[in-house]
C-alpha cells in the first residue's frame, strides 16, 4: 500500500511530499548493507597472522577492580598465552598451569617477555587459584565476560559439566599483538566429553620457539 504525506514548510513556503513506502524500502536496504558489513567484519576463529581481540579485562587488585586493555598487555611484547576451561580444574591445576610456571625461565631465555594464562573466570577466582598454586611468574588474566575468548573463536559450551560457557584449550605465541603461532587441542565442540591436552603443552610451545630461533640463525 502506498501512502503520500504532504506537509507545509512555512520557512521555504513550499510543500514537502514524502513517499513513505520508498523511504521504508531505502531504510531496509541501508540496514541490510550495514548487517552485511558487520558480518564481513566478524571473525569466526582467529588464526596465525591475526591481531588478538581488543578487549578490556577486569582484574581484582588490592581490594579494587582494575581494568586493563589488550593494548596494555600485548603491545611491544612477545608473549605466550595459554587458555583453559577453568581455574581449579584437574588438568589445568595439575599439569598446564604448573608446567608453564616451571618453564618460565626457559621461555625468558628465548626472548619471551611474559606468559599469560587466560580463563573465563572472574578476578577473585583467578587470584585464589594463583595463590593456591603458588604462582609467581605466570600472569593470570580473568576473562570473566568471555569477551576475549569469544572473539578468539574459542568459546564453547560445557553445560554437560555445569560450567556454562568456557574456553576451549589452546596456547599461542603473540608478537606485538599479532598471533605468531597457535596451538589448539583437537575435537573442539560444545559439551565435549573429553578434555584433551596434547597440542598445547609448554614443551610444544618451547620446541616451536627454539626451532624458530634456529631457523633465523641459519638465514
Amino acid at each position: 500500500m502506498l501512502y503520500i504525506i504532504t506537509t507545509r514548510n512555512n520557512f521555504f513556503n513550499r510543500d514537502l511530499t514524502f513517499n513513505i513506502s520508498s523511504y521504508i524500502i531505502s531504510m531496509k536496504e541501508l540496514l541490510k548493507r550495514i548487517k552485511i558489513k558487520q558480518k564481513d567484519m566478524e571473525v569466526k576463529m582467529r588464526k596465525e597472522g591475526y591481531q588478538v581481540p581488543q578487549v578490556e579485562f577486569v582484574f581484582r587488585e588490592a581490594g579494587e577492580f582494575v581494568t586493563r586493555s589488550s593494548k596494555e598487555l600485548f603491545d611491544g611484547k612477545r608473549v605466550i598465552v595459554f587458555s583453559l576451561p577453568g581455574a581449579f580444574t584437574p588438568t589445568c591445576s595439575q599439569t598446564m598451569l604448573p608446567g608453564f610456571e616451571e618453564k618460565y625461565n626457559d621461555f625468558k631465555s628465548l626472548g619471551i617477555d611474559d606468559i599469560y594464562c587466560i580463563s573465563v573466570n572472574d578476578g577473585f577466582v583467578m587470584n585464589a587459584w594463583a595463590q593456591d598454586q603458588n604462582i609467581e611468574n605466570v600472569k593470570l588474566i580473568p576473562d570473566g565476560n568471555a569477551y576475549f575468548t569469544r572473539s578468539m573463536g574459542m568459546l564453547v559450551n560445557k553445560s554437560n559439566l555445569g560450567f556454562g560457557d568456557r574456553s576451549w584449550r589452546y596456547s599461542m605465541v603473540v608478537d606485538n599483538g599479532i598471533i605468531e603461532k597457535l596451538f589448539i587441542e583437537d575435537g573442539m565442540r560444545d559439551n565435549a566429553d573429553t578434555d584433551p591436552y596434547m597440542e598445547t603443552t609448554p614443551v610444544n610451545v618451547y620446541s616451536y620457539i627454539k626451532s624458530a630461533i634456529l631457523e633465523e640463525e641459519l638465514v
